[in-house]
């Protein structure tokens, strides 16, 4: 399948996905408990007087329903999901160089050989090299200890 047309059944999925999410939660919070919870917040018989009497039963299979798609869907993104990333691991070229194992180097610093120099690139400056003795600073002598009055 074409990573495009993926990515839009991917978008289009999740949209549903949301709105049965919405729906699915709605449709349990007006539901009536046994000890009268959130289905009394809607006024208790509102909702059996808007659409009847076997409300309950109609809400049991909305429910049922909705948890049915919720799934179906949960599995359905899944396994595009994961189709998806392995589309695009295989469709790119700079991803599979970028993830190939780096060899360790097994040469120590000591051994190791000095680099080629290229004559186009300028010369590095040599290291300075310390001054001779004559003009060297002598190192401060250190303090006595004072006597004690």
């Amino acid at each position: 399948m074409n990573p495009f047309w993926t990515n839009i059944l991917i978008d289009v999925l999740l949209v549903i996905y949301v709105i049965d999410c919405v729906f699915m939660g709605l449709v349990i919070m007006m539901q009536r408990s046994k000890q009268e919870g959130l289905g009394a917040a809607f006024g208790g018989g509102f909702t059996d007087s808007i659409w009847g009497a076997q409300t309950s039963n109609v809400l049991v299979k909305a429910t049922v329903w909705a948890a049915a798609i919720f799934f179906l869907l949960s599995i359905t993104l899944a396994r595009l999901y994961s189709n998806s990333a392995e589309m695009s691991k295989q469709a790119s070229p700079v991803l599979q160089e970028l993830t190939q194992p780096v060899a360790p180097a097994t040469a120590s610093l000591t051994n190791a050989a000095p680099a080629p120099t290229n004559s186009a690139l300028p010369a590095a400056p040599a290291p300075v090299k310390p001054a001779s003795s004559s003009t060297s600073i002598p190192a401060p002598k250190p303090a006595s200890p004072t006597p004690a009055k």
